[in-house]
């Protein structure tokens, strides 16, 4: 994480919202627009698909596709892609929107199919065969093509001397690992005359989302980083031949070529956009930084979202209570999934109760300084997720508050 002054931080956020009640949450306008720029730099051109997952907000989704070099929408349910891509009273709607994930929801594909502006915009994710039939089944009384995506294994499977079986190093998502796997899915879209293939993605989750500087861990650091390099270097020869494949595929049947190859995320632009068989990256956590994204060695992100919790007791020197802060983020329960107290400096989770439900106290001795209704600013751990506990975000310039907008739970959306 960037070096950042807590003191002053702390006073221009407290400005920033000192009309408001917290709990209250923000986005630090000038810290997005910094990492908005920085993602661009880092893929070098090639153009950044927006995972929604992690803004949860039309507003901060529609600002990163206002600029240059930000293409399209990674969606992760078909029911937020519908909702995404429809107009409405707030706009024309997102006319690029990739489901990220396989949906087997076939009232939403019925719906997705019965619109030939949705089926016009809208992308859906596959990786077995069973998910095609699903999604033919939910077609049946229209012949309006969808568009298809094959979500390629891009895990890392070395095999060790004696062992029987390859490692796993990566997110369990697609079966589909070899070229013949996928040749054969793709055969299967291809024979479909109510399917059409017009893309590939390859979600290498274990240099994306792993960090490669954990803080104390400088044995580790050195594992991950070369885990991850030889990673890269396979990827780099297996991705193309598996395109090539496609493509030569879709050549052979006489359809359309390839609309993109999507790759990375935000811990990986660089090795992605340098494959040229790759034509387009991902990006999400990095417009907001959370804490997940501290430990990387490549690049430095600006903290550019925080929740504030209002301080309601002093159990005793040392320590201060604050009203709610249980915002767990997902995946493997242990306490890198805990909020971080940031501003004021030198405060920690207690031990034995962390972050709570109704209360979370706090230990150290910045709690001395704090009175009753003071703030304690927190990040969180991972960046969409936030915004399932607020219906609203603050956004701040400087040490104004310049506008109030809605996240999904603010419009009444919850998708998963």
């Amino acid at each position: 994480m960037a070096w950042v002054n807590t003191h002053a931080l702390k006073q221009r956020f407290d400005a920033a919202t000192a009309g408001l009640e917290a709990p209250l949450a923000i986005v630090d306008l000038g810290a997005f627009d910094a990492n908005r720029r920085d993602l661009a730099r880092r893929a070098g051109g090639c153009p950044i698909r927006v995972a929604s997952k992690s803004l949860r907000s039309r507003w901060a989704i529609n600002e990163a596709l206002r600029h240059a070099q930000f293409n399209g929408v990674l969606g992760y349910t078909l029911p937020e892609a519908i909702w995404l891509a429809s107009p409405d009273e707030s706009g024309p709607g997102i006319d690029d929107v990739v489901v990220g994930y396989p949906t087997v929801d076939r009232r939403a594909i019925a719906e997705l199919a019965s619109s030939e502006l949705l089926a016009d915009r809208i992308t859906l994710m596959v990786d077995d065969v069973a998910q095609l039939a699903l999604i033919e089944s939910a077609t049946r009384h229209t012949d309006r093509p969808l568009r298809i995506c094959i979500d390629v294994d891009s895990s890392w499977r070395p095999k060790p001397i004696g062992r029987r079986q390859p490692l796993h190093v990566g997110a369990k998502r697609s079966p589909l690992h070899s070229v013949d796997q996928v040749r054969e899915i793709a055969r299967a879209v291809t024979n479909s005359p109510r399917l059409r293939l017009v893309g590939l993605m390859f979600y290498e989750a274990q240099i994306a989302g792993v960090g490669n500087q954990p803080r104390g861990h400088a044995l580790r650091g050195r594992a991950i980083t070369l885990m991850q390099s030889a990673s890269t270097k396979e990827l780099a020869i297996r991705r193309p031949e598996i395109v090539r494949c496609v493509s030569d595929l879709l050549r052979e049947v006489g359809r359309p070529p390839l609309e993109f190859v999507n790759a990375g995320g935000t811990g990986s632009l660089e090795a992605s956009a340098a494959d040229p068989s790759v034509t387009e990256v991902t990006a999400g956590s990095g417009f907001l930084a959370p804490t997940l994204f501290d430990n990387y060695r490549h690049f430095s992100p600006v903290p550019a979202s925080a929740f504030a919790l209002p301080v309601v007791r002093r159990p005793g020197p040392g320590l201060v209570t604050v009203l709610g802060g249980g915002y767990i983020a997902s995946g493997a329960a242990d306490e890198t999934r805990l909020p971080t107290p940031w501003l004021p400096g030198d405060l920690s989770l207690d031990g034995q109760e962390g972050a709570g439900e109704v209360q979370t106290p706090l230990r150290g001795e910045a709690a001395d300084e704090l009175a009753i209704g003071d703030r304690v600013w927190f990040r969180h751990t991972k960046a969409g997720e936030l915004s399932e506990h607020f219906n609203n975000l603050c956004l701040i310039r400087g040490s104004d508050l310049v506008d109030t907008i809605a996240t999904y739970r603010g419009e009444g959306k919850c998708f998963l």
